[in-house]
């Protein structure tokens, strides 16, 4: 969903002229927030996993399946969502998804700290993890490292309060983060964030209007001539789109800018002085993706 959000903001912003309906507006955070759940899900059980615990893993699956439940009944989808589109969003939601989304919030509140009391306090979680890949604010700022590990280093920075996009100054929400920088510290702050995003779909939905859901854009739309650079915070930090158009219906130049590059290139210096076993450890707390790198 964040995917599609970045690219649309940056043609609406090209084109001057869009005005995005209040429904579609409520419909994007709720998307925003619950895939951002949804990532920090798959996050939090992979990285058990690659740490050797099986439970977390099977945990984390469990609600996010809940999560490509409502995803499905909106747009069909389970992972290719294309749902979020210039102008608004590809489609009304359901009448079951209000229902069904509350049931989901009503419960996920007692899974994380179900997740909690599997990992938080395990010995050996924490062993593999305090101390560990050790960030710190300054190298995390030289390397343009954004997102969870950038605040799990005492940087306090989110662009949804820093650089607010959308409708997100209207929703009452905590920025975790801690001082640390180490893998334990890159765990808790995603822990939290989930609580946070939880908190933000809850606004989101009790207060959607009525109306339209996507505004009246040409199926032949043709931005003017120009570029344009917008960002989101993704799951995994900042998420850019770059679009240079020449007043065509095709852009000239595409340019998607994800977090996980920046992490990437940060392992060189934090694996210093670490064993073998830990490398995995601080690769998996930094949530890098390849395909995003590779991008």
């Amino acid at each position: 969903m964040s995917c599609n959000m970045v690219f649309a903001l940056a043609a609406e912003k090209l084109a001057g002229n869009i005005e995005v309906p209040e429904r579609a507006e409520y419909l994007r955070v709720i998307m925003l927030e619950l895939n951002r759940i949804a990532s920090h899900l798959i996050w939090f059980g992979t990285t058990s996993l690659d740490l050797g615990a099986i439970t977390p893993f099977l945990y984390g699956f469990r609600e996010r399946e809940d999560i490509l439940d409502l995803f499905e009944m909106t747009c069909g989808q389970r992972l290719t969502f294309n749902y979020i589109r210039v102008g608004g969003v590809a489609g009304d939601i359901p009448r079951e998804f209000i229902p069904k989304c509350r049931e989901f919030l009503g419960k996920f509140d007692a899974k994380v700290d179900d997740y909690e009391r599997v990992l938080t306090e395990n010995p050996i979680f924490v062993a593999r993890n305090k101390d560990v890949g050790i960030l710190t604010p300054e190298m995390a700022v030289a390397y343009g490292v954004s997102g969870p590990s950038l605040r799990a280093s005492g940087v306090r920075f989110d662009l949804r309060k820093d650089d607010p996009y959308s409708i997100y100054d209207r929703f009452d929400f905590n920025i975790p983060a801690f001082h640390n920088g180490d893998c334990y510290d890159r765990y808790m702050v995603r822990i939290q964030e989930m609580r946070e995003s939880a908190k933000i779909v809850r606004q989101a939905i009790d207060r959607i209007p009525d109306g339209e859901v996507r505004a009246k854009v040409s199926i032949n739309f043709k931005p003017p001539a120009g570029e344009v650079y917008s960002r989101i915070e993704n799951s995994r930090g900042e998420m850019g789109a770059y679009i240079q158009s020449i007043g065509e219906k095709k852009p000239l130049r595409v340019k998607l800018r994800g977090g996980s590059y920046n992490q990437l290139q940060v392992m060189p210096e934090l694996v210093k002085g670490h064993k073998i076993a830990d490398v995995v450890a601080i690769m998996a707390s930094l949530d890098i993706i390849m395909p995003e790198v590779d991008r």
